[in-house]
């Protein structure tokens, strides 16, 4: 978008359709993602992840893994 502003190389010959299209597709992108909960599940993920991490993390410090492995 600055580019084709100051009209600086090959983007100075574009079109502003062209230039300005990755912001709408974005824009569409946010709301689809937030309207199918996409970000809703991606985000309960994460903290899930989180929480079975830390839950394995304190029962190897505590001795009691699940590990077949363990001595």
């Amino acid at each position: 978008m600055i580019m084709k502003s100051l009209a600086f190389g090959p983007v100075a010959n574009w079109s502003w359709w062209v230039v300005m299209a990755p912001f709408g597709l974005a824009v569409l992108w946010w709301t689809w993602a937030d309207h199918s909960g996409y970000t809703k599940k991606k985000a309960m993920d994460r903290e899930n992840k989180r929480k079975q991490e830390r839950i394995d993390r304190n029962r190897e410090n505590m001795g009691t893994s699940t590990r077949k492995n363990r001595r």
